[in-house]
């Protein structure tokens, strides 16, 4: 695996802590990504975003979602069943996780779902009005007072 040294970036920029964190983050080869449960995140509009996570066996009351960070944290942790039960196959997955999503600026979560099986977490990116683009007039020039101006 090639190693990549991010050093000139540190020592060039200054607020760009959370990208050079977030490259870190991915370069590193020796983090293992979990598999499970597995999940799909898709662009509902321009600034809009949907993450679902299949959580087939979970109730609602086993599920939470929450904001911490800047990172979106979903957890499971099963309730413990009073009976006992004996399974002669058990296929369904239903072991406790925690999935991190790390939030860009100015994303917030809007709701979250739970329909047949499928955690649905509704993501919307809210740019504020000061960082939106804008557009200047440019305001007509008097030729006849910049004329009068150069004459003096």
């Amino acid at each position: 695996m090639r190693s990549y040294d991010l050093a000139p970036l540190y020592r060039a920029t200054v607020g760009f802590d959370r990208v050079a964190d977030l490259m870190d983050r991915v370069l590193a080869a020796d983090v293992a990504q979990p598999t499970y449960p597995p999940y799909n995140i898709e662009k509902t509009d321009e600034n809009a975003y949907r993450i679902s996570v299949a959580v087939a066996g979970f109730a609602e009351a086993d599920l939470n979602v929450e904001v911490k960070d800047s990172a979106l944290v979903v957890s499971a942790r099963k309730a413990e069943a009073e009976e006992q039960k004996t399974y002669l196959h058990r296929g369904i997955a239903t072991r406790a996780f925690e999935r991190r999503f790390h939030l860009a600026d100015h994303v917030r979560v809007t709701g979250a779902t739970h329909v047949d099986g499928m955690l649905h977490i509704e993501l919307v990116k809210e740019v504020p009005e000061a960082l939106k683009p804008r557009r200047i007039e440019i305001a007509k020039g008097n030729s006849e007072a910049t004329a009068q101006t150069i004459d003096a």
